[in-house]
Order: structure tokens, then sequence, then C-alpha cells
């Protein structure tokens, strides 16, 4: 395990300095702890934040600790009511901050994302002032081929179940590229640089989160 460790710290050492060439600010963080402590030291008080459908966020408990700031919180997940939810996402495009994480990222600095409503990759192209990116090490990937089959094998399938949605994943374990109505990889996103410098911050973590 101390072997994996240390391996991943020199990946990510190299992910931090492509994601900069791309326009993008990389941290590391050894534990979620820390990465929950970074990402409150990055959030002011009397700003917007919302966020994506993320695995690896609700499983920080940076939400509840977010709540009890001075902050004006757009959860889109907080309400059953299917059309104010969707409002909530809309409104979350306005953000100053939007926290989520990423289906997979290349060694080279590149971001894979699928999507099925596709508020969280609107978000990441464009909309919220910045965006708070928690990625584990288990997200890397060699090339933009290996991170779009991460993508579709380790992301879609697990959030396929999370969701109990009806469609092939849930079947057969695997990506079938269906045409299903449940399906949830309506859009897939490669973000390759950004042109607004550091307005993606990536914060990544020595640790398996998330799908």
């Amino acid at each position: 395990m101390q072997n994996k460790k240390a391996a991943n710290k020199l990946k990510i050492d190299t992910v931090i300095k492509n994601l900069g060439k791309r326009g993008m600010e990389g941290h590391f963080c050894e534990t979620k702890e820390e990465a929950v402590e970074l990402i409150l030291s990055m959030i002011p008080d009397k700003t917007i934040v919302s966020w994506g459908g993320s695995a690896t966020v609700n499983t920080l408990g940076v939400k509840e600790k977010l709540a009890e700031r001075d902050l004006e919180i757009i959860d889109p997940y907080s309400t059953t009511d299917f059309a104010e939810s969707i409002e909530r996402r809309r409104k979350g495009l306005l953000s100053d901050y939007y926290l989520m994480s990423t289906n997979a990222l290349t060694m080279d600095g590149e971001l894979v994302n699928i999507d099925g409503t596709s508020n969280r990759v609107a978000a990441l192209c464009f909309g919220p002032k910045k965006v708070l990116m928690i990625v584990g090490a288990n997200k890397l990937a060699i090339g933009l081929d290996d991170a779009i089959a991460r993508a579709k094998l380790n992301a879609a399938v697990p959030n396929n179940v999370r969701l109990k949605r009806n469609n092939p994943c849930t079947i057969t374990g695997t990506c079938n590229n269906c045409l299903s109505k449940d399906c949830i990889c309506c859009n897939i996103v490669t973000t390759r640089y950004c042109s607004i410098p550091s307005r993606i911050q990536v914060i990544l973590v020595n640790e398996e989160l998330g799908y």
C-alpha cells in the first residue's frame, strides 16, 4: 500500500505540472480530510456555491461543513421535485464556486467526463466563476482512449447502479453505447485547455474516491 501511494504521488506531481500547461491549477492532498480543509479555505463567505452529482463530493462531508457557513447554497439534489431540481441545476451555472469531480484525468492533464442531464459538464465548460474539482488517484489514466474507456466502464456502470437506471449497463455490467431512455452517457466532454487561467482548480487526493 505504501509503495502504491508513493507511486500515486509521482503520478500526481506529473499531472499537476501538465494541468498548469493547460491553464488549470492542480493541488496535492494526501487525504480527503486535507482536501476538505483546502476546499473550505478556497471558498469565502457571502458567495454562491453549488455542485453537480458526484459520489466523490458526497463522501467528503464538505457539503455539511459548507452549510454551516455564511453562504448561499444551491443544492439541486436536496429536493424530490424533479422540476425544482432542474431549476436549481440551471441556477447553479451562475454560482461563484462549483464542486464536482471528473470521470477520468489523463497523465497529460486532460479531463474526460460523461454526463446525463449534463448540468455538470455544462458548469465545467462555462458559467461558475470557479470550478473546484476533487479527484481521487483512482481516476488517473494514461491517455484519452484509456480515460474514455475508464469513464465508460468504471464510472458509468456503478453510477447507473447507484441511480437505479434500467439500461444495458445495469444488465451486462459494461457500456453498450446504448440509446436507452435511461442512458446517462448523453454527452462525453473532453477538457484539454482552460482559457480563463486557474478557473478550474483540480484537487488531487492520494486516495481512492468515487467512481
